[in-house]
């Protein structure tokens, strides 16, 4: 692969580059972005905490919109040391590969259902289970799909298909910010094939295989199998970006939550520490936990990111030939590696199980199938023109009609099922968690009045 090609401007569906004054082909991407609906919703989702009631919790929003800051950073560092190295081509400067990144960043749970990575999983479950006689009607890959249902490939479709221009293009974004969107740059069915990289992972449906063909083909990704590329570079920078967050983020939420004492979140972050009187003096003091640890964040952000520029760059000809293994954090140096690692673990342990979120959890579980249930009925009745049940004419008109794909009275029965489904299941994905339980209520006949 070759950065000339990788930093492609031109937007999907091969239309002209837009450059403006003052605002680059990149930064147009940003604002897109930031200033879509889907992003907007994203403060009504959950972060880790469903429906959290204190406001210091993060939310998908602001998780977002920190993951992009340490990306743009990361992306302007990298950037600027392959310029030193003349390695990038001359219209290209170090702070596209930021935007591109940091772009990249804000859309990465873009896609997510509501409750987050639960979820993923009531959705999954559902189609796996109580929803599998409606797939009868589909192929083995319309399924795959639904039963592997996963935000990323949510994510995907909502940038090139159900955000601004509905089934043509959707935001029209740059081929390099799409291709670097692409953590998993397979498809649904590829998720289950031996020897896939991430199982169980991927990033775009079957549905969307055209416009995903056209964004790794524009940028020149090398394919490893049929519908099957290695990642962009940045999307490398991209990940460590969420992760080094993550690691950061859900001990500072179990810290505000009284899940975590701050002595084993200290003992656990200390290597990553610079070694400065200035970091020595603020743990010792006496402010309170919650301020020491927003002021030691920064420190720690800035350790994670050199490590990150530095492991990008010893690793460069193996990106840019497909064949770096693992994620970019594996290859940072040691105190570093081991820090995040041992940060999700402890997450994973302390923050993910307290009791409250799994109720939540639960809970979740019900409403998304409550929901599916509703809108999957309808959403076959609409696919095969019956419109005797006014209940699902109802549902249909709540999805909107005008929603769903122009040439559906065009396409073989099959094919009508099949992007109908997936039309009733983006709806479901842009819901806020608190909407989704509203609407659920609905469904069930537990009225609720809303203003």
């Amino acid at each position: 692969m070759d950065w000339q090609q990788l930093l492609n401007r031109k937007r999907l569906g091969n239309r002209g580059e837009k450059d403006e004054s003052g605002r680059t082909a990149f930064l147009r991407d940003h604002d897109k972005i930031i200033f879509s609906g889907a992003f907007r919703r994203l403060a009504r989702k959950t972060q880790v905490h469903p429906l959290a009631t204190n406001d210091h919790v993060h939310n998908r929003l602001t998780h977002s919109l920190e993951v992009s800051c340490v990306g743009r950073t990361l992306g302007i560092r990298v950037g600027e040391r392959l310029q030193a190295r003349g390695l990038l081509p001359d219209n290209v400067a170090a702070t596209d590969l930021g935007d591109i990144v940091q772009s990249a960043c804000l859309a990465h749970d873009i896609g997510n259902p509501p409750f987050g990575h639960t979820g993923e999983r009531a959705i999954r479950a559902w189609f796996q289970h109580k929803g599998k006689a409606y797939l009868a009607r589909l192929n083995d890959d319309q399924r795959s799909d639904l039963e592997m249902f996963e935000g990323n490939a949510e994510g995907f479709r909502t940038l090139t298909k159900s955000e601004y221009h509905l089934y043509e293009d959707g935001m029209r974004l740059t081929y390099a910010t799409l291709a670097t969107f692409l953590k998993y740059p397979w498809l649904s069915h590829d998720s289950v094939r031996p020897g896939c990289p991430r199982p169980g992972k991927y990033s775009a449906f079957v549905a969307d295989q055209a416009a995903f063909a056209e964004v790794c083909d524009a940028v020149g990704l090398t394919p490893v199998g049929e519908q099957h590329y290695a990642r962009h570079p940045l999307a490398y920078l991209m990940e460590a970006a969420d992760d080094f967050c993550y690691a950061i983020i859900d001990l500072e939420d179990g810290l505000e939550m009284d899940l975590l004492h701050w002595d084993e979140v200290l003992a656990l972050l200390a290597p990553a520490f610079p070694d400065s009187k200035e970091v020595r003096d603020l743990v010792h003091s006496d402010i309170r936990v919650g301020r020491k640890a927003a002021l030691l964040r920064g420190k720690i952000i800035e350790r994670f990111i050199e490590a990150g520029v530095e492991a990008f760059l010893a690793n460069h000809e193996a990106l840019l030939a497909g064949t770096l293994k693992g994620d970019l954090i594996s290859h940072c140096e040691p105190a570093v590696r081991d820090v995040v690692e041992n940060a999700k673990q402890l997450a994973k342990t302390k923050v993910f199980e307290h009791p409250r979120k799994v109720e939540l959890e639960i809970g979740a579980f019900e409403v998304i199938g409550n929901l599916l249930e509703g809108l999957i009925e309808a959403a076959l009745s609409y696919a095969l023109k019956d419109d005797s049940n006014y209940r699902h004419e109802r549902i249909i008109d709540l999805i909107g009609r005008h929603s769903f794909p122009p040439e559906l009275d065009q396409l073989p029965e099959q094919e009508r099922i099949y992007q109908c489904f997936m039309r009733a299941v983006d709806f479901l994905s842009g819901m806020t968690d608190n909407y989704a339980t509203y609407l659920a209520k609905q469904f069930s006949g537990m009225a609720e009045t809303r203003y």
